[in-house]
């Protein structure tokens, strides 16, 4: 129970704050709307003091409800699990094969990912969510899967009582001309209902489908790619980097062959690693199981070849045009406004004559590093992010390739 105890003594009053953001705050008031619509249908559709089935009913839509909120805040409130600050491997020698952050200054572990949202490393990464206004991570990865069946399994509930609760009530009311379709309306009959179905409440019902039946689908549609890659003991970054290896393979014809370590060989052991009949999740977010052919650092030592890759076939651009940073700069032409990447990756601000090294883009965007001064570099601050393409030259001496990069690995 340590969602209990958090909230309860309040030793992280600080995680509070993470209700003040948009993204809880719109999934709890769908949780509210679509709960407590139910709760009114079925009072008016179905009631539960006068047969089983409307008691298993109610009591099944409340289950639902309790469940969902449990699962919730947990994945929020007890969090993916921090590298402590200052971390280094127990063998020193072990850093060779391990990437440096400056912000956290230390180490990064294995499966850790640095988070510019939560500014601190988190161990096995999956993504940060801006539903439960943190990282989806080690802790509490269990937790936000069990979220994202329960909820389309509560909204798919809900929405049938939201169908039959509209149906019932305007069976008699409106002809719709069909003489041969006929459904048994005698139990909903057998009682009054305790409150009216106006036309506000019907448009309340409305409105309350719309949102369960959204939320099935887009909330159903992450539970699957999140149980893709659990039953192959991956995270999403980790999908990301196994792709990249193998387009690094296939790049420079280096007749490796990448094996993905933490894949233990069948699903039910892979999703044994997050899914415990305790809720806490196996191992200590430092070593890992891993394959027989694989080591502790397999994977660390791929993501490093990957940042060297990356510095090779980075491209230095030039600022030619000032940018404020805004998501959607009108300024900077409609195609610009209206083709911005759709992420929560920043943007950042450039003057003209900055230099920034791009490692990907759009027709219209580019996402690259800008170039910063050693002071801001000994700080450990990093600028990256995207910008509008239209605002940078490519230079005609791209020096990016034969610049000297420290050996310690930045976020």
């Amino acid at each position: 129970m340590n969602f209990l105890s958090t909230f309860v003594t309040f030793e992280n009053l600080h995680e509070v704050r993470r209700l003040c953001h948009w993204g809880p705050v719109i999934a709890l008031s769908v949780i509210a709307i679509c709960s407590t619509m139910a709760i009114l249908d079925s009072i008016i559709w179905y009631w539960p003091l006068d047969t089983t089935g409307g008691s298993i009913n109610f009591l099944m839509l409340i289950n639902w409800t309790v469940l969902i909120l449990y699962n919730y805040f947990n994945a929020m409130f007890v969090g993916p699990g921090y590298i402590p600050l200052g971390w280094k491997p127990e063998n020193q020698q072990d850093t060779q094969y391990l990437q440096y952050c400056r912000v956290c200054q230390g180490f990064k572990a294995p499966r850790s990912h640095h988070c510019r949202k939560c500014n601190r490393c988190v161990i096995k990464m999956d993504h940060h969510c801006p539903w439960i206004n943190n990282c989806c991570g080690h802790q509490n990865h269990a937790y936000f899967t069990s979220f994202l069946l329960l909820a389309p399994l509560g909204c798919s509930h809900a929405a049938i009582i939201f169908i039959m609760t509209m149906y019932t009530q305007l069976y008699e009311r409106i002809s719709f001309g069909w003489s041969t379709v006929k459904i048994d309306m005698s139990a909903a009959r057998q009682f009054q209902p305790l409150m009216p179905f106006s036309v506000p409440a019907f448009a309340a019902t409305l409105f309350a489908l719309g949102l369960a039946l959204g939320t099935t689908i887009a909330v159903g549609m992450l539970f699957f790619i999140q149980m893709k890659v659990i039953l192959r003991n991956k995270t999403s970054i980790e999908s990301w980097i196994e792709e990249k290896a193998k387009d690094r393979i296939q790049h420079y014809q280096t007749g490796e062959e990448f094996i993905f370590p933490y894949d233990l060989g069948t699903r039910w052991l892979n999703l044994k690693q997050v899914f415990t009949w305790t809720g806490t999740p196996k191992g200590d977010g430092i070593e890992w199981p891993v394959h027989s052919k694989c080591h502790q650092h397999s994977l660390t030592i791929e993501q490093l070849k990957q940042k060297a890759d990356k510095r090779v076939r980075s491209v230095q651009y030039q600022a030619v045009e000032d940018y404020n940073g805004a998501c959607c700069p009108l300024s900077k032409g409609l195609q610009t406004f209206f083709r911005t990447p759709c992420t929560e990756e920043p943007r950042i601000a450039l003057c003209k004559g900055d230099t920034i090294l791009a490692t990907r883009g759009t027709k219209w965007w580019m996402y690259g590093d800008k170039v910063i001064n050693e002071e801001q570099m000994i700080a450990g601050e990093r600028i990256r992010g995207w910008f509008p393409r239209r605002c940078v030259e490519k230079c005609h001496y791209d020096t990016a390739a034969s610049d000297s990069t420290s050996d310690k690995k930045v976020n």
